[in-house]
């Protein structure tokens, strides 16, 4: 609902206000306003780094999980911290195990130190990534950012992608790239921005366009039923027209190995 106000604005502000009118997104001065003040409301923002399952199976060597690898002398996990403080993410809720989780907050504490605060939310178990991801339900109330823990993603415009979420009117937005073996990752076909079926890892395909494992969600995901983003979320959402799709010409990097 919204609700009409009068306000007072210097006459050179207000010029600044109407150069953002492009008559497509932002067709009048209300809504020029309107869009500085929810700018300026999201400045900090809140992102997931999702680090479930058995820890195991998260190391690239014996001693080694995957977050934690160096990447020009630094880990993994932490140019992810530093990447998404830059781009304003400053409420970061950190979901893995405990062993994973006493590492990570070794390294960070609450995150003063890098001008974020650290939330950690311990897994014990799950099935999934959906089932690790629904330990954040009631403690996110506006969208939010996931990114997958074995990722260097410094490259990509993530200001861009959530500016793309925003403007979808859907209940998650994925990032897409290109893939050479696409039968290896979630495979999709797109309309416009709108994703029209998600695939986890077909046997055999010639589309070469897969999910990267960034998304952007509203809090409604949380509410869906399912294991696996890909395998059962995803699938539904595109079915029912609510998944959207942001292709990016940057792809991450994947720590799968030493």
């Amino acid at each position: 609902m919204k609700e009409k106000i009068s306000v007072t604005i210097d006459k050179d502000l207000l010029k600044s206000v109407d150069s953002l009118i492009d008559n497509l997104y932002i067709r009048n001065r209300s809504q020029a306003i309107e869009h500085l003040i929810k700018k300026t409301v999201d400045e900090s923002k809140t992102a997931v780094i999702l680090a479930g399952g058995p820890e195991e199976r998260l190391k690239i060597s014996k001693d080694e999980y995957r977050m934690f690898a160096k990447v020009d002398s630094e880990s993994v996990v932490e140019k992810a911290v530093k990447t998404l403080r830059k781009n304003n993410f400053k409420e970061i809720f950190i979901i893995a195990r405990h062993k994973m989780l006493t590492k990570v907050f070794s390294y960070f504490g609450n995150g003063n130190s890098y001008g974020v605060r650290i939330n950690y939310i311990e897994e014990k178990e799950s099935k999934g990534t959906f089932e690790t991801l629904m330990l954040l339900k009631g403690k996110v109330n506006s969208k939010f950012l996931v990114v997958y823990d074995d990722i260097v993603f410094d490259r990509i415009k993530l200001k861009e992608f959530w500016d793309d979420h925003s403007r979808a009117h859907a209940v998650s937005t994925i990032m897409l790239t290109t893939s050479r073996e696409p039968s290896k990752k979630g495979n999709v076909v797109v309309q416009g921005n709108r994703v029209l079926s998600f695939i986890q890892k077909p046997s055999k395909s010639d589309n070469y366009i897969v999910f990267s494992p960034i998304f952007i969600a509203e809090p409604e995901l949380l509410d869906y039923q399912g294991s696996s983003l890909e395998k059962d979320v995803f699938p539904e959402l595109a079915r029912n027209n609510l998944l959207a799709g942001h292709l990016s010409p940057v792809k991450e990097v994947h720590i799968h190995r030493k």
